[in-house]
C-alpha cells in the first residue's frame, strides 16, 4: 500500500475529513488531497510524525522503501526529481515482471538504483549549477574552522 492510500485509509478509519487532518497537522486540505492521490509526498519529514501521532500508529507505517526514496527525491530535487524517481521505480518494476530475481535481490537492486539516482542528481547539481547559486556545503565549512 502506498503512502497516499495509507493516509486515506487512516483518515477514513478515524472518521475525519481532509480538512480535519490538514488542520491537525498544520497544512491545507489540498495538500492532504494531493498526498491521497499520490501526486505529492511530504517534503518535511515531521509531517510523517504528525500523521502517525494523529492516527496513533507507528511512524514506520507510513514509510516503505519507495516512499523514503521518493520523499528524498522531492525534498532535494522538487517535482521534476519526483517524476524522475517514479520513472525509475516503474522501469525497475517492469524489469522484474518476469520474476527471475529473488525478492532480496530485487530489493538490493532497487537500493542500488536509488543510491545511483540520488548520487547522479547531486553530481549534476554540483557540476552545472553556477557557484554563486550553490548552497554552502556544511562539511566544507567544518574543514575551514
Amino acid at each position: 500500500m502506498k503512502f497516499g492510500e495509507k493516509v486515506r485509509e487512516q483518515r477514513k478509519l478515524a472518521g475525519l475529513s481532509q480538512e480535519d487532518v490538514a488542520k491537525a497537522i498544520g497544512t491545507t486540505a489540498r495538500t492532504i488531497g494531493n498526498y491521497e492521490a499520490g501526486a505529492s509526498y511530504p517534503q518535511d519529514r515531521s509531517v510523517y510524525d504528525k500523521l502517525a501521532n494523529l492516527f496513533d500508529v507507528n511512524v514506520n507505517y507510513f514509510y516503505t522503501e519507495n516512499e523514503e526514496f521518493l520523499s528524498l527525491a522531492v525534498k532535494n530535487y522538487g517535482k521534476k526529481g519526483l517524476e524522475q524517481a517514479n520513472a525509475i521505480l516503474e522501469q525497475a518494476a517492469a524489469l522484474f515482471a518476469g520474476g527471475e530475481l529473488s525478492e532480496a535481490d530485487q530489493i538490493a537492486f532497487l537500493h542500488t538504483m536509488q543510491e545511483l539516482f540520488l548520487e547522479s542528481k547531486q553530481i549534476s547539481r554540483d557540476k552545472f549549477t553556477p557557484k554563486k547559486f550553490r548552497k554552502p556545503d556544511v562539511d566544507s565549512k567544518k574543514g575551514r574552522e
